[in-house]
């Protein structure tokens, strides 16, 4: 009778150790100082004392993954920013209350782990919590034979962040002639991708690969700089562009009574949407519905402060636009 090990139905735990050995330079340059254990442990340790510089700290969590994109990574066997856009879906949503991300934790699911695929995904991971100034903390690396289809993993994040309890931002505030400001997606981000590759054949995924895996901008740096410089009372909302995109996510911070008016020529569209909606004969709706249109984030913001908002996210080199305004309704968004 044979002799069966781990290794020979498909885990190889040397091979993990020696690749975390591998990754925990790249891993160690997210930490902060309260970072107290290291990578390999059970958990990941974060010194909660950093609660003592507020008042009343709440936290704020959010998970992700980053979808079917992963498709065209695996297509052109390009994997090295894959995981910016796993931490961005996650820290993004939790800046949405103002809050400021404090550490992350990653899951990778694989069939058989693959060296320098997985270097790569760790690159990119560790770039976009460094981008977002939150730290590594812990993770998860599960080898799975006969779950996934050879060169093919699954990501998926979870993130932690904290904010005082009067500067939650949650929308109620928003007043009838508040400015909505657009600011500049890097591209199509992370949603949408189903319906991407449902348009474009694999040649056409193919050549447009450098495009279609641009990774999700992260806005945490540029958003706290204004909340730090007194922008704190003039944003009464932010909306994170993602799946559902204008009509879904934008709904989630307007108050009752309430509506937003958005007008489509404001901002230029980048020309992949506009290749998209032609390639695919997609309604304009649809297009508003799906996809971020060119804006991967919206602030609400008192009525006179729309230009001096937009000015201040130009020191972050962060292009934005006044694309529409508060209006009396029911919680709807009108795009005209």
């Amino acid at each position: 009778m044979p002799k069966f090990t781990y290794k020979k139905s498909g885990v190889d735990i040397d091979k993990a150790r020696v690749l975390l050995r591998e990754i925990k330079p790249l891993i160690k340059k997210t930490f902060t100082r309260e970072v107290l254990a290291d990578i390999g442990s059970f958990g990941g340790l974060f010194d909660a004392s950093i609660f003592k510089k507020y008042k009343n700290p709440v936290l704020v969590s959010s998970t992700d993954g980053v979808g079917t994109k992963l498709k065209i990574a695996f297509l052109v066997d390009k994997h090295d920013t894959v995981g910016i856009d796993l931490v961005a879906m996650n820290v993004n949503d939790i800046l949405t209350f103002g809050a400021k991300p404090l550490f992350f934790l990653d899951y990778l699911a694989c069939g058989k782990l693959e060296e320098e695929k997985y270097i790569e995904i760790i690159k990119g991971i560790t770039r976009g919590c460094q981008e977002a100034g939150c730290s590594l903390i812990a993770g998860e690396t599960a080898e799975m034979p006969g779950m996934y289809k050879e060169g093919e993993y699954d990501l998926a994040g979870f993130c932690v962040g904290v904010v005082e309890k009067d500067k939650i931002i949650d929308g109620k505030e928003i007043r009838r002639g508040d400015k909505v400001v657009g600011l500049a997606s890097s591209g199509l981000h992370s949603n949408g991708f189903s319906l991407v590759r449902k348009v474009f054949n694999l040649n056409e995924q193919k050549r447009l690969a450098k495009i279609l895996l641009k990774p999700t901008r992260i806005y945490v740096k540029p958003i706290l700089s204004l909340l730090a410089n007194h922008y704190s009372l003039l944003i009464k909302g932010i909306a994170h562009i993602t799946g559902g995109a204008f009509y879904e996510k934008i709904p989630r911070i307007i108050p009752e009574g309430r509506a937003i008016l958005i007008k489509k020529k404001s901002w230029p569209i980048p020309k992949i949407f506009k290749l998209i909606q032609e390639k695919g004969n997609i309604e304009e709706k649809e297009m508003y519905r799906t996809f971020n249109m060119g804006i991967g984030m919206v602030l609400v913001v008192k009525k006179d402060k729309g230009e001096a908002v937009i000015k201040e996210l130009e020191k972050s080199k962060i292009k934005s636009w006044i694309i529409g305004e508060v209006v009396e309704g029911n919680r709807e968004i009108m795009i005209v």
